[in-house]
């Protein structure tokens, strides 16, 4: 019987849409004020989703305060109150937009749970706005 368990985190984070290699003026195109050199913010909210079996001696998919710290260490120390374009280095290369914060979240947490278990990230950039990955 597979269930999916879930649990709530957020983290404050600045960042910039832009291509290095392409001119401001298409930048601004592609990205509009989610160009601004000066960078800009969001309070994003994430939901982390987890599917598997429930364990017979515990009774849980998996144990939320393993969840929890899982969470606190990959995302909201690396991400919390950072400029993401600046200071994470998943970001050095890759535009941080919400899909690809989602799909480094996934990558960062993965690896960290039992191999048997099915992981879905859904990401809010602003309360309308929001990506969800779970590895397709």
């Amino acid at each position: 019987m597979k269930v999916t368990v879930s649990r709530k985190a957020h983290f404050n984070a600045a960042h910039r849409l832009y291509r290095q290699d392409w001119s401001f003026e298409e930048n601004n195109t592609v990205f509009g004020k989610c160009n601004n050199p000066h960078f800009h913010g969001h309070n994003y909210e994430l939901i982390v989703s987890v599917t598997g079996d429930i364990d017979e001696k515990t009774g849980y998919v998996v144990d939320m305060k393993v969840l929890k710290d899982i969470i606190k260490a990959e995302v909201e120390e690396a991400f919390d109150h950072k400029n993401l374009n600046l200071q994470v280095p998943e970001f050095k290369t890759l535009n941080p937009t919400a899909e690809n914060i989602a799909v480094v979240i996934y990558n960062k947490m993965k690896p960290k749970l039992d191999s048997n278990l099915a992981l879905e990230i859904t990401l809010y950039e602003t309360p309308r706005n929001f990506v969800t990955y779970s590895g397709n």
